[in-house]
């Protein structure tokens, strides 16, 4: 079973679901000797089998998936048809239709579920909660480590009583989504170091996520008592990530100058790079997710080359991200020869 305490380097690919997160950024990661994390959310089943033959094929080290864990709260729709207006004039100026109702959906957890089962990778990580108990049961029989992203103790304490192997300890820090276990949860808001001094003594290894930008944030984190340390942001700009044009651009930026949380892309709480979509709609932006998340689709593909409008997802390390091949994003924060 995959111990994070075991990578030659102790970096981990953190997920990064809706294009960032591709085959080949999972496979060079993981082939580099760090342990690179496949983003699951988003594709279909099909879709996610097929990226794990890729990953597959491009390389025999071990690898894991990501997924997020489905949650289902009363709609309020008089929230959501109040945003759906607010943003319609934009969306107008990009030619962009906004859907007037939008269905909840699971995401087909349950069939990523039973693929991942039959995948043979070496560790399943968990987002947005964790799954039922026999789910981990199910992971543990064949042999697959089960991580959960966990923002506070209490989070941290039900984990590893459901099961989970491991724990990514995610602080405040971190960039893209939020890992509170519910929609409506306030963010813990923990500094990454504090909570894996907080959540380091319970049976479990756990993995550091969370304001990376360079080395001696690694070994910080290490020395605090992680096994391992998760890294997204510092691989935006490899050329294996699939970020999109105008977010790389954003990321060496001047103009961008402060990340901060928002809801205002997906009705959860999701840190990224300031920008006017960010200052324009964060206080109006309702707790309604994955609906949000559906409904501004549009408009950030058809507006996918304004860094003003897109999601900008960073962690505070940001500056640290470079043009470079994720290999050397590996062996440049690893403590590690």
């Amino acid at each position: 079973m995959f111990d994070p305490t075991s990578l030659t380097h102790p970096i981990v690919g953190a997920p990064m679901a809706g294009g960032p997160s591709t085959p080949e950024l999972t496979a060079a990661i993981s082939a580099a000797g760090g342990f690179g994390l496949l983003a699951g959310a988003y594709l279909s089943p099909a879709a996610l089998r097929e990226e794990i033959t890729q990953v597959r094929s491009s390389t025999s080290a071990p690898f894991g998936v990501n997924l997020f864990v489905p949650e289902e709260i009363p709609f309020d729709a008089e929230a959501f048809e109040r945003y759906r207006e607010r943003l319609v004039p934009l969306a107008d100026r990009f030619g962009a239709g906004l859907a007037e109702s939008v269905a909840y959906t699971d995401d087909a957890f349950d069939e990523k579920v039973a693929v991942l089962l039959d995948s043979g990778v070496a560790a399943v990580s968990f987002t947005f909660g964790i799954p039922a108990p026999e789910v981990f049961a199910a992971f543990a029989d064949r042999g697959i480590a089960a991580i959960a992203t966990v923002t506070g103790p209490i989070e941290a304490e039900t984990a590893i009583a459901a099961g989970a192997t491991a724990l990514c300890a995610q602080g405040v820090e971190a960039g893209g989504h939020r890992g509170t276990f519910h929609i409506l949860d306030d963010d813990h808001a923990l500094p990454v170091r504090q909570l894996v001094e907080a959540v380091c003594g319970l049976d479990a290894p756990v993995i550091a996520a969370g304001g990376v930008g360079r080395r001696d944030d690694v070994v910080a984190l290490l020395d605090a008592g992680a096994a391992a340390v998760q890294v997204g942001t510092l691989f935006l700009r490899c050329p294996e990530a699939g970020t999109r044009a105008a977010h790389r651009a954003a990321l060496s930026d001047p103009a961008f100058t402060e990340t901060a949380t928002t809801r205002a892309y997906s009705g959860r709480l999701a840190r990224g790079l300031v920008n006017d979509f960010i200052r324009a709609h964060t206080d109006a932006a309702p707790p309604v997710y994955p609906q949000i998340n559906t409904l501004t689709g549009p408009l950030r593909k058809a507006a996918a080359d304004d860094a003003q409008v897109i999601n900008l997802w960073a962690g505070t390390g940001w500056r640290g991200a470079e043009a470079i091949p994720a290999a050397d994003v590996v062996e440049q924060l690893s403590p590690r020869p």
